[in-house]
């Protein structure tokens, strides 16, 4: 299945920093920012991770919430978080089967197959609304800001 704008997203069940369960049915109601990210303290994702932490709380205002998934395990991803001070929540996918679900694994070029740097948005309902293939990860937290502001604007109106 190809996933585009205006399906629901696929489901998971995937174990979180947190210790608990978690699924993507238990953010609707609000806005779900997934983003999908290749490995635990690597610069990109090192960055990706701190600016969602940075903007957490102003994602939160405008009635999302921030979740990144990789397929590192929940050890890695308690270092990952206790190192960089992270407040995000992170899930393990070690089977990469959401990761695949979710169309975020392929070819990265000379580091071989592995999880591409993905993110998809999706509205109360789970109905996927926005879908970032190519993220720069210093700026994707404002892209994303950005583009909850113009949602809650248009749904203003």
């Amino acid at each position: 299945m190809v996933l585009e704008v205006g399906i629901f997203g696929p489901n998971f069940k995937l174990q979180g920093s947190d210790g608990k369960t978690h699924t993507r049915k238990e953010f609707d109601g609000r806005y779900l920012v997934l983003y999908f990210y290749p490995k635990d303290d690597t610069p990109g994702c090192t960055i990706e991770a701190k600016e969602f932490t940075k903007h957490a709380d102003e994602i939160r205002r405008h009635g999302a919430e921030v979740v990144g998934v990789s397929k590192d395990d929940l050890e890695s991803h308690s270092k990952f978080m206790n190192k960089c001070g992270l407040g995000i929540l992170l899930l393990s996918d070690p089977s990469h089967l959401t990761i695949q679900a979710y169309d975020s694994w392929g070819n990265r070029g000379i580091f071989g197959f592995g999880t591409l740097r993905k993110t998809y948005i999706m509205d109360p309902t789970g109905k996927i609304v926005k879908i970032y293939d190519k993220v720069n990860p210093g700026k994707h937290a404002a892209e994303v800001i950005e583009f909850l502001r113009s949602v809650q604007v248009a749904t203003q109106v």
